[in-house]
């Protein structure tokens, strides 16, 4: 498939991990990435080693998606350089769990900041440029988690509100050729999934209908979709990743 010839896709946190698995779909498919995170060289990396996998301009650039001053300068670059932006993934985010009552004030602003707020941030740059174009794709990371789990009021808040924004860039960019949706994972094999200790994360596996983890490449997959021109007509949407897990509990 080549969904995304020339086009220009930007992913934050693009180094590893769901981010990484997002921009190599996409440079298979065809786009220019650019890999925007903290980790500056494990962006660059990653961007030379899917240019020489896939022949396709592929750039790390050093973002950080909690300081607009970063995310207006990485965007206008990438402007710069291509001419245009047709696809933005808000996937940056960070967790740092723990009961309400020991969220310190630096917990509660670093995880709300790197993620939903990175999100607007973001968003709110490249917007005047798919305007202009009238086309646009953003998807925003959210997680099952947005709906309530205990020890993680921080990282809740900040994907509920990832629901919410999406839905109200999705109002307000309708006119425009633009479409914004949320992916909300489940349990995807990530390197902090794999961290678990293995009765927890038995545990935790048995809770999903499937019986089973998700893969990063699921979540790409749902993610080329949504930014596909065949998804122009779906927008304002969480699309679960989850194997069935946001179904709710059975009696059985």
């Amino acid at each position: 498939m080549n969904r995304f010839h020339d086009q220009v896709v930007l992913v934050t946190g693009g180094a590893q991990g769901l981010g990484a698995a997002m921009a190599a779909r996409f440079a298979a498919e065809g786009a220019i990435v650019a890999i925007g995170d903290v980790n500056t060289d494990a962006a660059t990396a990653l961007a030379d080693s899917l240019q020489q996998q896939y022949d396709r301009p592929c750039a790390g650039h050093r973002v950080d998606v909690t300081d607009s001053e970063s995310v207006n300068a990485w965007i206008e670059q990438v402007v710069a350089d291509h001419g245009r932006i047709d696809v933005l993934v808000n996937n940056a985010g960070i967790i740092r769990d723990n009961r309400i009552e020991d969220i310190d004030d630096a917990d509660w602003r670093s995880v709300v900041d790197a993620s939903m707020t990175g999100s607007f941030y973001c968003t709110r740059a490249v917007l005047p440029h798919m305007r202009s174009r009238q086309y646009g794709r953003i998807v925003s990371f959210s997680s099952m988690s947005w709906r309530g789990n205990f020890g993680q009021a921080n990282y809740v808040a900040a994907k509920a509100g990832i629901v919410g924004l999406t839905r109200t860039i999705a109002l307000e960019t309708a006119r425009d050729g633009i479409t914004a949706n949320a992916i909300a994972p489940g349990l995807i094999e990530t390197p902090m999934l794999a961290s678990m200790n293995a009765p927890a994360r038995e545990k935790l596996i048995s809770k999903v209908p499937q019986r089973k983890t998700g893969q990063p490449e699921d979540i790409a997959e749902a993610a080329a979709y949504l930014c596909s021109p065949a998804a122009g007509y779906v927008s304002g949407v969480v699309l679960d990743v989850d194997g069935g897990l946001g179904i709710g509990s059975s009696i059985r």
